[in-house]
């Protein structure tokens, strides 16, 4: 029974994960939808966080006593990846109940309503890079040295994203309580998460709890590239293990409730 769980599992993934122009079409629905009749369409969220970089840079740089010119392509870097990161997860837990109509109608791998979201996110991360290439047109950054490393870093953090969103979402279809929780953990993670500020800003004391913060270091294997400041071979380390681990244990959970799911909706 445990063995036929399990393949149940690995074929709903194979088969959702196969059928991406299902689950890309959605997301571009999804995005098309909020955003229907609007002037900019899609490109309002690239304005919107365009606007809050330009007020919040030079402002945040003289409060918190950074030099603008390595401030502001920092607080980009940022906020455009937190975004990347926030969304998915707030979103997670009315993955599966907000694709109840679907679910309940038509046979398709549940891993598609999964996908669905990572990929409208990965939609707007595309849109937002805009507005970095235009802070490094006028702020370039220190090196390019370890930009090769951006494509791990993003595949590395995309599928924590992944495992995290899945079961977040398992959770979310049984507990409707989960989505208001984890929008409170989120937030109160942007402000201990090095996002508006920088890690190098604590002492020695205080960086060490910064080191148990999963989400800097999935925030720094793409920011590190991207302002070609020297790697943290930590964060690496850190990402890759929660990957591993997560992704097993989700799995696990998925084979186990997988069936449940449309019960629950």
């Amino acid at each position: 029974m445990q063995i036929s769980r399990l393949q149940g599992a690995r074929a709903d993934l194979q088969a959702g994960l196969f059928k991406p122009s299902i689950w890309w079409g959605l997301a571009w629905l999804d995005i098309k939808q909020r955003y229907r009749r609007s002037l900019l369409g899609p490109f309002w969220i690239t304005t919107s966080t365009g606007v809050l970089v330009a007020a919040m840079g030079p402002l945040y740089g003289r409060l918190l006593g950074q030099n603008t010119s390595s401030y502001l392509p920092y607080l980009a870097v940022s906020l455009i990846l937190w975004s990347y990161i926030s969304s998915p997860i707030n979103e997670a837990g009315s993955a599966f109940v907000n694709a109840e109509s679907y679910i309940r109608q038509i046979p398709l791998p549940l891993s598609i309503y999964v996908f669905r979201l990572l990929a409208k996110n990965a939609l707007i991360l595309a849109h937002n890079t805009a507005i970095i290439l235009v802070v490094y047109l006028f702020i370039p950054p220190d090196g390019y040295g370890n930009l090769w490393l951006l494509p791990f870093g993003l595949l590395i953090l995309t599928g924590n994203l992944l495992w995290l969103t899945f079961l977040l979402a398992v959770a979310g279809s049984r507990f409707r309580d989960i989505p208001q929780l984890v929008s409170n953990v989120v937030q109160l993670a942007f402000f201990v998460t090095p996002v508006l500020w920088k890690a190098d800003m604590l002492d020695a004391r205080a960086r060490s709890f910064i080191d148990f913060n999963p989400l800097f270091h999935l925030l720094e294997i793409v920011r590190e590239p991207l302002l070609g400041t020297p790697l943290n071979p930590t964060s690496w380390t850190v990402a890759i293990a929660l990957l591993v681990t997560g992704s097993l244990a989700t799995f696990a959970a998925f084979a186990r409730l997988r069936s449940r799911i449309p019960y629950w909706l």
